[in-house]
């Protein structure tokens, strides 16, 4: 590949998305249950991709992210940032390795989920798709191989990752372990997804799993030191046809905490699904119409003894969402959306949007209307 061809292969893309959200009861990324409703909703993204030779690619995105906390979290991180090189690359099949930030291939939507043209809905199923923990379910920092199977009946792709998880302050947070003086340091982490697309894509499938770890340094006896370990796995399934989606995902987490001094060792399994039908109409539209469940814990699904161990409400620990949704784009860089969700439960509010979880009410409304551009 010479200098000129190089360059020729040089690409730059950009998008960005403002969102109204306005709830009855219940704050979701900023006060949005008070007059006006919250902006605090804003995605900003630039990514730019080269080829210095026909098997390596460069590959980066720079992401700005407010999603109802102060400016500062809003500040520009790198979404992903790799190396990709192709080893075997022929018409029958595709085998290469990233090295860097690569984003994780976890269930459907997870690695394009800040793209708004690439998302069903406004939201995604908060079940699967956690705001509230969302640089854990990201990306990991490491390495990822990756191979793609052409057969006679469709596609077969596997992808793995290992490394590092991104273990941020949502994390602790939702761990209550921001209260205390330590930190949370990611350890050694591992993901896998093999997916199988038939047909053309007219029957999509796919196996999520994931293992990542983090060990908690503390210099005090209140909490004292830990581990941390989630195991999440991830069933998905879609059925396309020319007009309308029906897509299916189903999730059994597993969190364990132990070595703590303030607490004893606990282990929960969460569960999650959702059903959703979307339908395309008059060339540039889409409707939506969704339901998402997510229990935190099994063996404790009403929340009843979580609250009456004095946690915090017993609609903390679930959530049921219905959920109606419309799109237009009437330019390919443009698109306007609404929805509305009508919630039983408080399961995946973010926690910087709780400021007493007691004052939190289990039946609530919301609106979101978002605008999104990209070039």
């Amino acid at each position: 590949m010479g200098d000129d061809s190089v360059m020729d292969s040089f690409q730059v893309h950009g998008f960005l998305s403002q969102a109204l959200v306005i709830t009855d009861d219940n704050n979701f990324f900023g006060p949005s249950s008070e007059d006006n409703g919250s902006f605090e909703f804003t995605e900003i993204g630039l990514n730019a991709s080269l080829r210095p030779h026909q098997d390596v690619l460069l590959a980066a995105q720079v992401l700005s992210r407010n999603a109802g906390g102060d400016l500062t979290d809003a500040t520009p991180k790198l979404d992903y940032g790799l190396i990709d090189y192709q080893m075997i690359s022929n018409q029958q099949r595709t085998f290469g390795v990233q090295l860097g930030r690569f984003k994780n291939p976890f269930g459907f939507y997870n690695q394009t989920r800040d793209v708004a043209f690439t998302r069903p809905s406004i939201l995604l199923p908060q079940s699967i798709y956690f705001d509230r923990t969302r640089s854990l379910g990201l990306s990991g920092d490491g390495v990822s191989l990756y191979h793609e199977e052409r057969i006679p009946s469709g596609v077969l792709r596997t992808q793995v990752g290992f490394g590092q998880a991104r273990m941020e302050d949502d994390v602790e947070q939702t761990l209550g372990l921001d209260q205390f003086p330590g930190s949370l340091d990611a350890g050694s982490s591992a993901i896998g997804q093999i997916r199988y697309e038939h047909d053309g894509g007219r029957i999509v499938t796919a196996i999520s799993v994931a293992s990542a770890n983090a060990d908690y340094a503390s210099s005090s006896n209140i909490p004292g030191e830990g581990t941390f370990r989630f195991q999440p796995w991830v069933l998905s399934f879609q059925y396309n046809q020319e007009l309308w989606t029906l897509t299916a995902e189903y999730a059994i987490r597993k969190l364990e905490l132990s070595g703590f001094n303030s607490f004893s060792d606990s282990s929960r399994t969460g569960e999650s699904w959702y059903v959703q039908y979307s339908r395309r109409f008059n060339d540039n539209w889409q409707w939506l119409v969704r339901y998402d469940t997510l229990i935190n814990n099994k063996n404790d699904a009403s929340g009843k003894s979580f609250e009456a161990s004095g946690l915090g409400p017993a609609h903390s620990q679930f959530a049921d969402d219905l959920t109606f949704g419309l799109q237009w784009s009437p330019l390919p860089q443009l698109m306007l959306a609404g929805e509305y969700h009508h919630i039983d439960g408080t399961g995946w509010l973010p926690n910087r949007d709780i400021k007493d979880s007691s004052q939190t009410s289990q039946r609530w409304n919301m609106f979101l209307f978002q605008l999104s551009l990209r070039f």
